[in-house]
């Protein structure tokens, strides 16, 4: 397994990336490679720093990378050296079979469709976060790559989606259901009432709409919707589990008698932090490129990069893109009566 980690992008800088590298390396995996890009005099100051000897390790120099306020397209363009660009390149080198990055979502994005191209029949990729709930996780399925959507895009999703959480979640058939504002088939805007019908077509297991209630309850696996609203939804659960713990934290400390039972339940606070923990689920797939490209959040610590690293090799043990490729084709082929598929371009 050849990974390879854009250590640029964070915002705690490499130094924080690279440790996050060396646990990935010590944790068992099966890393022959790991490929640290960005720029070279900083990232051996933090081997250094770090005490990373390992014969797996190879620098890659990268002059540039992308920050937070650049213009993806336009970035790349005008930083062609920088350490996204040349992160996901090694993939469509040869050199890496993943990348990972902390950097420019939007940066990434366009990287892995300039450098690698869509999946064949794929019309648009999407990012696949996995949210933890009480009983289980499910997948949101786009979390913030494209804002504007078609049903078509939508449906893809939904094979997308119900795949990773097969292959990689073990769902032996994921639940996969439509965000919606009611779960009439009625119900909702004009992009959800068209990737509901197109949804009925394909071969998952598609429960129809679900609402935002639904979320947490368990009854589904899969939650397909545009970047817009998939995007919020991330956000929201991010913050409202830190609201949460923060009221709680504040309520315990309210006198000695609260303070008493907050010791006599501290184990089971723990045990449910630790089933809510985000850097457990911190690398979000870009699903639909021909190669496996992990994002996670610029301000993720050595413990989420490490699990992004182990995500990013998941994803490619389970062979997901070559699984993708021969669902699509299959699902495009049952939507063709129902809706014009344009072919996928070539990129060079």
């Amino acid at each position: 397994m050849r990974i390879a980690v854009d250590v640029m992008g964070g915002d705690h800088g490499c130094a924080v990336v690279i440790e996050g590298a060396k646990r990935a390396l010590e944790s068992g995996s099966n890393i022959t490679a790991l490929h640290l890009v960005g720029r070279e005099s900083e990232i051996h100051a933090a081997l250094a720093h770090a005490g990373l000897r390992d014969r797996r390790v190879h620098v890659v120099h990268a002059s540039d990378f992308l920050t937070m306020d650049d213009k993806p397209a336009r970035a790349l363009r005008k930083k062609r050296d920088s350490s996204i660009a040349r992160a996901i390149g090694l993939i469509h080198d040869g050199k890496a079979d993943a990348a990972v990055s902390l950097g420019n979502t939007g940066g990434i994005f366009a990287a892995a469709t300039i450098k690698l191209g869509r999946i064949s029949g794929v019309d648009r990729g999407g990012i696949a976060t996995v949210i933890p709930t009480p009983d289980h996780r499910f997948v949101l399925l786009d979390s913030g790559a494209n804002i504007e959507c078609k049903p078509i895009h939508l449906a893809h999703y939904a094979v997308m989606g119900s795949i990773y959480a097969r292959e990689v979640l073990g769902y032996k058939s994921p639940r996969v259901g439509i965000l919606s504002i009611g779960t009439e088939d009625t119900k909702g805007n004009e992009l959800t009432l068209g990737a509901f019908g197109l949804c009925q077509q394909i071969d998952i297991d598609f429960i129809g709409n679900i609402e935002g209630h639904d979320l947490f309850k368990g009854g589904v696996d899969v939650v397909v919707c545009d970047g817009f609203v998939g995007n919020i939804v991330l956000k929201t659960c991010e913050s409202l589990a830190g609201a949460i713990f923060s009221m709680l934290r504040s309520e315990l400390n309210k006198n000695p008698k609260r303070q008493l039972g907050a010791l006599l339940v501290h184990n089971a606070f723990r045990g449910i932090k630790r089933r809510l923990d985000p850097e457990l689920h911190a690398g979000a797939p870009l699903l639909g490129f021909n190669g496996a490209v992990i994002k996670t959040h610029g301000s993720a610590r050595e413990r989420a990069v490490m699990n992004a690293i182990r995500i990013a090799a998941e994803t490619v043990e389970h062979h997901v893109n070559k699984i993708i490729s021969r669902e699509i084709a299959h699902a495009n082929d049952r939507l063709a009566a129902h809706v014009s598929i344009a072919p996928t371009p070539v990129i060079a």
